[in-house]
C-alpha cells in the first residue's frame, strides 16, 4: 500500500521517460533509475552520417574507400565479428572484402599477404581479426601494416603518436568510448574517471585520452584525472577507486566486477567487456563487466551490453576507413 501511495504522488511530478526509469527501494522511496546510454542508436546515427559524407566524397570523383579484413582460422565469434564489420562498412557505401586463411596458415606467409595489400594503392584500410592462431606473433603482425592503412590503430607509431597527443588513427574501442562520452556529453574536464583493465588495444588508449590536454592537436583529449586499475589492484582498493570516481570504465572481460557498492550515486560507467556466460535456465548470453540490474539503481548514466561500445566499436572502425581513404588520397 505505501509503494502504491508512493507512486501516485510521485507519477504526477515525473515526465513519461522519468517515470518508465523510477522504481522503488526496500524502504519504499521512489528512485529514479540511470540514464541508459544507448549505443546501438548512436551508432547507426554515426554510419547514416558516414553514409552521406562518403557518398559526397564519390560524387566528387573518388573511387569508394575500399577495406579488407583478414582473418585466420574458424574460431566463430571472430568470423561474427568481421561479418558484422563487412555488413557495417557496405552499408555506408565503404568497398569491403574478407581474406579467410586455414589456421594452418604460417606467420611469413600472413606478413607476405599484408605487404601485398600495403603496396595496393586500391585498398585503404586493412585489419587483421584477432586473436590469431598460437604460433603467430600478433605483435609483429600488427606491426607489418603499413601505419595509415592501419585502421585498428594497433601499428607501434599509431600507438606512438596516440601517446604523444597527436592525430592519427585510434584504436576502434577505445575511440567508442570517447565518442560516446563527447555525444552523450558526459562532463570531463577536471573529473575523476577510472580506467579498469590495461590493454594495451583498449585500456591504455582510453586512458591516455581521458587524461589528455584537450588544447593539444590530436582534439581527443578529455582532461580528467585518470586512475588505472588492473588485475593486480587488490579489491578493496579496486572498491576506494571505483567510489571515487565521475567516470567509470571498465574492460575486463570479468562478469559482475563492478558493483552497485562500488558505485558514486550519479556515476558515468562505460562498461566495455564482454563475455558469453551460460545461465541458471541453461541458456548463453552476453554480459559485461558491470552488475547492470544493480548499478543501474545507483549511475546516473550506463551502458549496456550488449548494445553498448560494441556497436559503437564498428562504427568508429569506418570512421577510421574513411579518414584513412581520405588522407591516403591526399598523400597521392
Amino acid at each position: 500500500m505505501k509503494q502504491s501511495i508512493c507512486f501516485r504522488i510521485v507519477s504526477t511530478l515525473l515526465n513519461t521517460t522519468m517515470r518508465s526509469h523510477t522504481y522503488f527501494d526496500s524502504l519504499g522511496s521512489a528512485r529514479i533509475m540511470a540514464r541508459v546510454l544507448d549505443g546501438k542508436a548512436l551508432a547507426k546515427d554515426i554510419r547514416d552520417e558516414l553514409k552521406i559524407k562518403i557518398q559526397s566524397w564519390i560524387n566528387v570523383g573518388h573511387r569508394a574507400p575500399s577495406l579488407r579484413c583478414i582473418i585466420v582460422g574458424n574460431d566463430p565469434a571472430s568470423h561474427t565479428y568481421v561479418r558484422n564489420k563487412i555488413q557495417a562498412a557496405l552499408e555506408v557505401g565503404i568497398e569491403a572484402q574478407t581474406i579467410k586463411y586455414d589456421e594452418t596458415l604460417s606467420e611469413d606467409a600472413l606478413i607476405s599477404a599484408i605487404e601485398t595489400l600495403n603496396q595496393d594503392k586500391n585498398v585503404d584500410g586493412i585489419l587483421v581479426q584477432l586473436p590469431l592462431p598460437n604460433g603467430i606473433d600478433e605483435r609483429k603482425v600488427c606491426n607489418t601494416l603499413a601505419p595509415e592503412k592501419d585502421v585498428d590503430g594497433f601499428h607501434i607509431t599509431n600507438v606512438g603518436q596516440l601517446s604523444l597527443d597527436m592525430p592519427t588513427i585510434v584504436p576502434a574501442t577505445a575511440l567508442a568510448v570517447v565518442e560516446m562520452l563527447k555525444r552523450f556529453k558526459i562532463e570531463t574536464f577536471g573529473r575523476n574517471a577510472v580506467v579498469v583493465g590495461r590493454s594495451k588495444n583498449v585500456g591504455m588508449p582510453i586512458a591516455m585520452m581521458l587524461h589528455s590536454d584537450g588544447n593539444h592537436d590530436s582534439g581527443l583529449g578529455m582532461d580528467a584525472t585518470v586512475t588505472i586499475c588492473h588485475r593486480f589492484t587488490p579489491p578493496e582498493q579496486l572498491e576506494v577507486h571505483c567510489r571515487n570516481a565521475d567516470i567509470i570504465v571498465t574492460a575486463t572481460g570479468v562478469p559482475k566486477l563492478i558493483k552497485a557498492n562500488m558505485i558514486k550515486p550519479g556515476a558515468t560507467v562505460i562498461d566495455v567487456g564482454i563475455t558469453r556466460i551460460t545461465d541458471e535456465q541453461g541458456k548463453t548470453k552476453l554480459v559485461g563487466d558491470v552488475d547492470y540490474d544493480e548499478v543501474v539503481k545507483v549511475a546516473g548514466a550506463v551502458t549496456p551490453v550488449p548494445g553498448g561500445v560494441g556497436p559503437m566499436t564498428v562504427a568508429m572502425l569506418m570512421q577510421n576507413t574513411f579518414q584513412a581513404a581520405q588522407k591516403l588520397r591526399n598523400l597521392n
